[in-house]
Protein backbone atom coordinates (compact mmCIF):
# COMPACT_ATOMS: atom_id res chain seq x y z
CA UNK A 1 0.00 0.00 0.00
CA UNK A 2 2.76 2.21 0.51
CA UNK A 3 4.55 2.08 -2.28
CA UNK A 4 1.73 2.18 -4.61
CA UNK A 5 1.21 5.57 -2.30
CA UNK A 6 4.52 6.64 -3.46
CA UNK A 7 4.39 5.58 -7.15
CA UNK A 8 1.04 7.60 -7.04
CA UNK A 9 2.91 10.70 -5.74
CA UNK A 10 5.64 9.97 -8.40
CA UNK A 11 3.03 9.51 -11.53
CA UNK A 12 1.89 13.21 -10.12
CA UNK A 13 4.60 14.82 -9.87
CA UNK A 14 5.92 13.64 -13.37
CA UNK A 15 3.18 14.87 -15.47
CA UNK A 16 3.34 18.24 -13.43
CA UNK A 17 7.20 18.32 -14.73
CA UNK A 18 6.50 17.28 -17.64
CA UNK A 19 3.53 19.43 -18.50
CA UNK A 20 5.57 22.55 -16.63
CA UNK A 21 8.47 22.08 -19.10
CA UNK A 22 6.48 21.35 -22.35
CA UNK A 23 4.74 24.94 -21.00
CA UNK A 24 8.28 26.22 -20.80
CA UNK A 25 10.25 25.28 -23.51
CA UNK A 26 8.32 24.58 -26.54
CA UNK A 27 5.13 26.75 -25.87
CA UNK A 28 7.26 29.59 -24.04
CA UNK A 29 4.11 29.55 -21.41
CA UNK A 30 1.02 29.84 -23.64
CA UNK A 31 -0.51 27.42 -21.60
CA UNK A 32 -2.68 28.44 -18.46
CA UNK A 33 -1.31 28.54 -15.44
CA UNK A 34 -4.23 25.60 -13.90
CA UNK A 35 -2.96 23.11 -16.13
CA UNK A 36 -0.16 21.51 -14.68
CA UNK A 37 -2.31 20.61 -11.35
CA UNK A 38 -4.88 19.88 -13.02
CA UNK A 39 -2.58 17.26 -15.12
CA UNK A 40 -0.82 15.86 -11.94
CA UNK A 41 -4.05 15.30 -10.27
CA UNK A 42 -5.23 13.34 -14.00
CA UNK A 43 -2.36 11.27 -13.43
CA UNK A 44 -2.52 10.41 -10.01
CA UNK A 45 -6.38 9.35 -10.53
CA UNK A 46 -4.74 6.98 -13.74
CA UNK A 47 -2.22 5.56 -11.64
CA UNK A 48 -4.24 4.63 -9.35
CA UNK A 49 -7.15 3.02 -11.50
CA UNK A 50 -4.34 1.07 -13.17
CA UNK A 51 -3.03 -0.11 -9.71
CA UNK A 52 -6.87 -1.15 -8.76
CA UNK A 53 -7.37 -3.06 -12.26
CA UNK A 54 -3.65 -4.23 -12.38
CA UNK A 55 -3.67 -6.01 -8.81
CA UNK A 56 -5.51 -9.46 -9.76
CA UNK A 57 -3.14 -10.52 -12.55
CA UNK A 58 0.17 -9.21 -10.95
CA UNK A 59 -1.33 -11.35 -7.28
CA UNK A 60 -2.21 -14.37 -9.79
CA UNK A 61 1.70 -14.51 -11.65
CA UNK A 62 3.36 -14.10 -8.78
CA UNK A 63 1.58 -17.24 -7.23
CA UNK A 64 3.53 -20.28 -6.05
CA UNK A 65 2.71 -23.34 -8.81
CA UNK A 66 0.07 -25.23 -8.11
CA UNK A 67 -2.41 -22.56 -7.13
CA UNK A 68 -5.15 -22.26 -9.31
CA UNK A 69 -7.54 -19.43 -8.84
CA UNK A 70 -11.22 -21.21 -8.09
CA UNK A 71 -13.35 -18.13 -7.41
CA UNK A 72 -12.69 -14.11 -7.76
CA UNK A 73 -15.22 -11.54 -6.19
CA UNK A 74 -15.60 -8.40 -8.65
CA UNK A 75 -16.79 -5.09 -6.90
CA UNK A 76 -18.75 -1.60 -8.08
CA UNK A 77 -18.36 1.51 -5.85
CA UNK A 78 -19.99 4.75 -5.90
CA UNK A 79 -16.79 6.91 -4.94
CA UNK A 80 -15.00 4.65 -8.19
CA UNK A 81 -17.81 5.26 -10.75
CA UNK A 82 -15.50 3.84 -13.39
CA UNK A 83 -15.98 0.25 -11.93
CA UNK A 84 -19.61 0.10 -12.97
CA UNK A 85 -18.36 0.12 -16.69
CA UNK A 86 -15.71 -2.72 -15.64
CA UNK A 87 -15.69 -3.99 -11.96
CA UNK A 88 -12.46 -4.71 -10.75
CA UNK A 89 -11.30 -8.26 -9.14
CA UNK A 90 -11.36 -6.96 -4.87
CA UNK A 91 -10.12 -10.69 -3.66
CA UNK A 92 -10.21 -14.12 -5.20
CA UNK A 93 -9.94 -17.91 -3.56
CA UNK A 94 -6.79 -19.94 -4.71
CA UNK A 95 -6.52 -23.79 -4.04
CA UNK A 96 -3.24 -25.34 -3.14
CA UNK A 97 -3.23 -28.37 -5.69
CA UNK A 98 0.10 -29.14 -5.21
CA UNK A 99 -0.35 -29.86 -1.04
CA UNK A 100 -3.37 -32.13 -2.08
CA UNK A 101 -3.50 -34.92 0.45
CA UNK A 102 -5.55 -37.94 0.10
CA UNK A 103 -6.09 -41.10 2.11
CA UNK A 104 -6.12 -44.48 0.22
CA UNK A 105 -9.55 -46.16 1.91
CA UNK A 106 -11.56 -42.23 1.19
CA UNK A 107 -10.60 -41.99 -2.94
CA UNK A 108 -13.63 -39.27 -2.81
CA UNK A 109 -12.23 -37.55 -0.48
CA UNK A 110 -8.93 -34.85 -0.19
CA UNK A 111 -7.61 -31.98 2.10
CA UNK A 112 -6.44 -28.98 0.87
CA UNK A 113 -5.67 -25.78 1.47
CA UNK A 114 -7.48 -22.79 0.35
CA UNK A 115 -5.93 -19.38 -0.23
CA UNK A 116 -7.67 -16.13 0.32
CA UNK A 117 -6.30 -12.92 -1.41
CA UNK A 118 -7.79 -9.17 -1.01
CA UNK A 119 -6.92 -6.50 -2.06
CA UNK A 120 -5.92 -4.71 1.05
CA UNK A 121 -5.64 -7.69 3.33
CA UNK A 122 -4.01 -10.19 4.54
CA UNK A 123 -3.68 -13.75 2.79
CA UNK A 124 -5.29 -16.34 5.11
CA UNK A 125 -4.58 -20.21 4.30
CA UNK A 126 -6.97 -22.72 5.78
CA UNK A 127 -7.23 -26.68 5.30
CA UNK A 128 -10.55 -28.01 3.90
CA UNK A 129 -11.52 -31.27 3.58
CA UNK A 130 -13.53 -31.55 0.34
CA UNK A 131 -15.51 -34.96 -0.20
CA UNK A 132 -16.43 -34.81 -3.85
CA UNK A 133 -18.79 -37.76 -4.12
CA UNK A 134 -21.37 -36.16 -2.08
CA UNK A 135 -20.65 -32.29 -2.52
CA UNK A 136 -19.74 -31.32 0.67
CA UNK A 137 -16.77 -29.49 2.41
CA UNK A 138 -15.55 -29.11 6.18
CA UNK A 139 -13.03 -26.79 7.96
CA UNK A 140 -10.61 -28.49 9.49
CA UNK A 141 -10.18 -27.31 12.68
CA UNK A 142 -8.57 -28.22 15.96
CA UNK A 143 -9.90 -31.32 17.18
CA UNK A 144 -10.93 -33.13 14.34
CA UNK A 145 -9.23 -36.53 14.17
CA UNK A 146 -9.27 -39.34 11.18
CA UNK A 147 -9.99 -42.81 12.07
CA UNK A 148 -7.01 -45.29 10.85
CA UNK A 149 -9.57 -45.37 7.41
CA UNK A 150 -8.95 -42.06 6.82
CA UNK A 151 -12.70 -41.51 8.02
CA UNK A 152 -13.10 -37.73 9.16
CA UNK A 153 -14.32 -37.76 12.87
CA UNK A 154 -16.14 -35.09 14.87
CA UNK A 155 -16.54 -32.86 11.77
CA UNK A 156 -19.50 -30.43 10.49
CA UNK A 157 -20.40 -30.90 6.45
CA UNK A 158 -21.83 -28.22 4.64
CA UNK A 159 -23.49 -29.40 2.03
CA UNK A 160 -22.05 -27.43 -1.32
CA UNK A 161 -23.41 -27.08 -4.85
CA UNK A 162 -21.86 -29.72 -7.28
CA UNK A 163 -21.65 -26.88 -9.81
CA UNK A 164 -19.40 -24.88 -6.77
CA UNK A 165 -16.33 -23.34 -8.30
CA UNK A 166 -14.00 -24.16 -5.54
CA UNK A 167 -15.30 -27.76 -5.07
CA UNK A 168 -14.71 -28.23 -8.56
CA UNK A 169 -11.28 -26.77 -8.80
CA UNK A 170 -10.36 -29.05 -4.94
CA UNK A 171 -12.10 -32.20 -6.53
CA UNK A 172 -9.61 -31.89 -9.94
CA UNK A 173 -7.06 -34.80 -10.49
CA UNK A 174 -3.83 -33.36 -10.94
Amino acid sequence: MFFELIGTIIAGVAMALLVWAVNRTLLKGRLPSWLVPVSAGLAMIVATISSEYGWFARTQANMPEGFVVAQSVEEQAFYRPWTYAVPYVSRFVAVDQATMRKHAEQPGQRIVDLVFYGRWARTAKVPVLFDCTQSRRADIIDGVEFGDNGEALGVDWIAVSASDPILRVACEEV
